[in-house]
């Protein structure tokens, strides 16, 4: 049976399924779901096996916040043999398809991150016979549809397909991201994330440049503004809690002691607002949305930061506030939210307004 193969953080099965299923029926697409929890592996076996790339055409992935990565079942669950492995998996495909690229890939758990090695080993030779049956052309571009090879063990496998239009470009939808030395705390890697995640490269210059100002929000010890200074970018960072020495003595930073709810720039002249919080998620989303009409910043990345349960339907309700307050004010705006690789128990949302507030 056909199905969408879902690549989500281990322990948030039931969200990931809850959104894809949600999200299908808004498109008539429908079928059950299978899930174990902690394997970060989620299926949504469809009634219709044709529904699958219509799935993937009209839900844009970027749209899922709990999914990194997706593609639909070419095959069952295939038994390798000791020997001859690259053999069996070509004869399981048949040539009816090209492909512009091959990923490898486990779940993202222990057992998983065990088989890697043994993925590596096993790639090269099934690029090779790949190429020569004409299934992969390796032509990358954003066309082409991408293979998946799913590994279980060294025994079992699947396949399936992507769009590479609709794909994310990172094995697994993980980033692979070097923690830098000179920051003070590891949730730098989270910001780090979101910028190359929700910012498109080719407008770095212009979104992500020196001389910009920017203000972080709950900042200390400086894990996010470390990201904002690498960047060449002038930050206030807002926290009753110390900065990091290292910080201060770029002069780049000002440090205002004081609650991040109670702080209001005395210039608007501030283009990035970054917050991440410890504070009940629809209060932080309220001032998100308060900073951005109010003009007293341009771009906003949070975090969300999601209770032990209902956890979907609290963001779901969070992201609607936000659109609401938008809406009133009749404006135009971006608003996109992912639980990126390096988040916890938390989900990273990028605002914008696309046009003013109308005046009245």
């Amino acid at each position: 049976m056909t199905a969408v193969v879902l690549y989500c953080r281990p322990g948030f099965e039931k969200e990931c399924g809850a959104e894809i299923q949600e999200k299908a029926s808004w498109n008539e697409v429908y079928g059950y779901l299978e899930l174990t929890k902690n394997q970060g592996v989620v299926y949504f076996h469809l009634n219709n096996p044709e529904e699958g790339e219509v799935l993937m055409q009209r839900i844009p992935l970027k749209r899922l916040i709990f999914t990194r990565q997706w593609f639909v079942t070419l095959t069952e669950k295939i038994a390798l043999p000791d020997f001859n492995r690259v053999e069996a998996i070509v004869e399981s495909m048949g040539n009816d398809w090209q492909y512009a690229d091959l990923r490898m890939e486990t779940a993202d758990t222990n057992e998983g991150k065990a088989l890697s090695k043994f993925c590596r080993k096993l790639a090269v030779p099934l690029r090779q016979a790949l190429r020569k049956e004409k299934i992969l052309t390796e032509k990358h571009d954003n066309e082409g549809a991408i293979l998946h090879a799913l590994f279980f063990s060294g025994s079992e496998m699947i396949l399936g397909f992507s769009l590479g239009s609709n794909t994310s470009a990172h094995v697994m939808g993980i980033p692979r991201l070097k923690f830098p030395n000179q920051a003070p705390s590891r949730s730098t890697l989270k910001l780090d994330e979101a910028f190359l995640y929700f910012i498109p490269k080719n407008e770095w210059e212009t979104r992500l440049t020196s001389g910009l100002n920017a203000v972080d929000l709950g900042a200390a010890p400086g894990g996010w503004t470390y990201q904002l200074v690498r960047r060449g970018m002038m930050v206030t960072s807002v926290d009753n809690g110390p900065m990091a020495e290292s910080l201060m003595d770029t002069g780049q930073v000002k440090h205002r002691m004081m609650d991040g709810f109670k702080y209001i720039p005395q210039k608007q002249n501030v283009y990035w607002l970054v917050c991440d919080m410890i504070e009940k998620p629809e209060r932080v989303a309220k001032l998100m949305a308060q900073w951005l009409l109010q003009g007293y910043c341009k771009e906003a990345i949070f975090n969300l930061k999601l209770p032990m349960k209902g956890r979907y339907a609290e963001v779901v309700k969070d992201l609607q506030l936000l659109k609401d307050a938008f809406s009133e004010h009749s404006v135009k705006y971006d608003l996109y939210a992912k639980h990126l690789y390096y988040d916890r128990e938390e989900v990273t949302v990028h605002a914008r307004l696309l046009s003013p507030v109308p005046t009245f």
